[in-house]
C-alpha cells in the first residue's frame, strides 16, 4: 500500500469500514488484507495529523498566539445563611 496523502489513506478507511458494515457474515479470507491496509492508513493519516499539529502550534507560537488555555475546575460557590438571595 502506497498512501502518500490523507485523503487517500482516509478513503482506504472509509472503504474497509464501509465493507465491514455492510457484511452479513464476516470474510475470514478478506479480513488479514482488510486490518493490513487499514493499520498502513491509520498510520498515514496519523503522522500527516501529527505534522499538521506540530506546524499549527509553530506557526501559532511564532505568531504570538498562545494555544489552548487548559480548562480550570472553579470552585462551586457555597450558599451562607448570612446570604439574602435565594440562589
Amino acid at each position: 500500500m502506497s498512501e502518500k496523502t490523507f485523503k487517500q489513506a482516509y478513503g482506504v478507511l472509509q472503504r474497509h469500514a464501509e465493507t465491514l458494515r455492510n457484511q452479513q457474515e464476516p470474510n475470514i479470507d478478506d479480513l488479514l488484507t482488510i486490518v493490513t491496509e487499514s493499520v498502513t492508513a491509520y498510520k498515514v493519516c496519523k503522522e500527516r495529523i501529527d505534522a499538521v499539529e506540530a506546524a499549527l502550534e509553530q506557526a501559532l507560537s511564532g505568531a504570538g498566539v498562545s494555544g489552548a488555555e487548559p480548562v480550570t475546575e472553579q470552585p462551586e460557590e457555597s450558599a451562607s445563611s448570612d446570604d439574602d438571595i435565594p440562589f
